[in-house]
């Protein structure tokens, strides 16, 4: 059997294992579901954006969008590699015939399976629940968009088991190095005028590049087809440099 079938036999396993453990699955679903329902109901108002005035609920979809992307891409990976790691599946999957590029291939693409899968539920949830329109013209961009930031997570969540000591610690330091930046990359309210060194801050990191990148291709106001090329460049910029670290750091056998 060649290395692409051995990475897709992987791929369906991983998929499998994922969908067998229910509680996993129900909160990677329900909690972005979550704070869409919960952010809709406590805030009810309009927002400015490019071209005139929307309800605030366009730009929840697509921030709760990237949240829910981000959470089974970064937070995923990050957790679940390290728990394999410590638990010695990694290091016994290095020893079958199985390639480490298969394995990983096949790891990142399960991920990418859910956040997509994820993103739709959440759009279907914006338009029955709030009459959010899906986007029409400016599809071909959001979908280039949840492609890229998921891809660039995976790497992200890949890179970020390199300094977590151990699989006890694993969700403490993956929760620690995404939710502060979410506060700052307006992803659960929306600031009109945040502080200077907020939008410091959030520029920086890939999460409000990828949430800005989403919330554009829902402004019905947006001609054309909606890409966003400098905050798709931000993403993919962090994506090369998490697969890096990854590519440098990336351990499979327990930490001691």
């Amino acid at each position: 059997m060649n290395s692409v079938r051995l990475a897709l036999r992987q791929f369906f396993y991983e998929n499998r294992a994922f969908w067998r453990n229910p509680a996993a699955a129900f909160f990677t679903f329900i909690l972005p579901l979550f704070f869409l329902v919960l952010f809709n109901s406590i805030f009810d108002e309009e927002i400015g954006v490019e071209g005139g005035r929307v309800d605030i609920s366009y730009f929840f979809v697509p921030a709760i969008g990237a949240l829910g992307a981000i959470s089974a891409c970064y937070t995923y990976l990050g957790m679940t590699v390290t728990i394999a790691r410590d638990l010695g599946v990694l290091k016994r999957i290095r020893g079958t015939p199985l390639p480490a590029w298969a394995y990983i291939l096949a790891r990142i693409l399960q991920a990418m399976s859910v956040a997509a899968l994820l993103v739709v539920v959440v759009v279907v949830v914006g338009k029955v629940a709030y009459g959010v329109d899906v986007p029409t013209n400016t599809m071909p961009s959001f979908v280039v968009t949840v492609a890229i930031g998921a891809g660039a997570f995976c790497a992200l969540g890949l890179a970020i088991t390199a300094i977590i000591p151990n699989s006890d610690a694993a969700p403490a330091v993956v929760n620690a190095t995404i939710l502060p930046i979410y506060f700052v990359s307006n992803v659960f309210i929306h600031l009109d005028k945040p502080p200077g060194w907020i939008d410091m801050v959030g520029d920086f990191f890939p999460v409000k590049p990828f949430a800005l990148a989403l919330e554009h291709a829902y402004n019905p106001y947006v001609q054309g087809a909606g890409f966003e090329w400098g905050h798709l460049a931000a993403v993919a910029a962090w994506g090369v440099f998490g697969a890096i670290v990854a590519l440098r750091f990336f351990s499979w056998e327990p930490r001691r």
